[in-house]
């Protein structure tokens, strides 16, 4: 009786921690790929769970800030999945790469065109950011999911400073302060300059060290070929010197 009582303990305390610990582990959410540092770029991850298990995530839109606008906000072609991304004009332009930006990406939506996220199943949607504001510490992007049965969840509610977890917070983005040398992180095309100039500095470096062997390899055959030589006129000598005790 007693060990029956404690195994009925266990397993309501075990539902008890996975009630508990589920919607936690549930919420759609938005991680960067490494950092996500202010004023710079930045890869971030909106990681969708399925929450069900009888339907599929067939749609994800999500709301980008206002407060902070992003005016360049690229997402990551997706296997089976259509994008489409809205822009909004802003009330007061943002400079970008020394150019006066007047409209910023205000949502992106994800269409599944096949299963969509499968019950037991995640899916991550990368989306290149920047650049990332200077000014704040975080970024609010709100989400809305749509399962194949028409369920619709809005994952729109802002945690309050010293409140619970609300039931569906939204997804928020923490932004780490920029490097001491002022480095923000760089957009794709200076990626790319740095890639091509790293591999020239790649080229080079192989280049002097072939260079090298081979001067190197050449010093070495020019010393044999001494010691080589040497030996030969060493050898020629013994030998008349024999002869010669020989014929006397």
């Amino acid at each position: 009786m007693k060990a029956s009582r404690f195994a009925a303990a266990a397993v309501v305390a075990g539902s008890a921690v996975l009630v508990l610990s589920g919607p936690a582990f549930a919420h759609v959410s938005v991680q960067p790929e490494g950092t996500a540092a202010k004023g710079g770029y930045a890869v971030v991850d909106f990681k969708v769970p399925n929450e069900r298990d009888n339907a599929s995530t067939t749609k994800l839109e999500v709301t980008f800030p206002t407060d902070h606008p992003l005016a360049s906000a690229m997402p990551e072609p997706i296997d089976g999945w259509k994008i489409q991304v809205t822009k909004a004009t802003l009330s007061k332009p943002i400079e970008l790469h020394g150019k006066q930006i007047s409209e910023a990406v205000s949502k992106i939506t994800w269409t599944a065109t096949g299963k969509g996220v499968e019950p037991g199943f995640f899916q991550k949607f990368p989306v290149s950011v920047g650049t990332l504001p200077e000014d704040a510490d975080e970024l609010v992007f709100k989400a809305i999911q749509t399962y194949s049965n028409k369920e619709v969840v809005r994952w729109i509610e802002v945690q309050e400073d010293g409140a619970e977890e609300p039931e569906n917070p939204a997804p928020v983005l923490a932004l780490s302060a920029a490097s001491e040398d002022g480095h923000h992180g760089a957009s794709a095309e200076e990626a790319s300059d740095e890639s091509a100039d790293d591999a020239k500095a790649a080229a080079a470096t192989t280049e002097a060290a072939d260079t090298d062997s081979s001067d190197t390899t050449a010093r070495v055959l020019g010393v044999v070929g001494i010691v080589v030589g040497a030996a030969g006129v060493a050898y020629g000598v013994l030998a008349g010197r024999r002869r010669a005790t020989t014929d006397a």
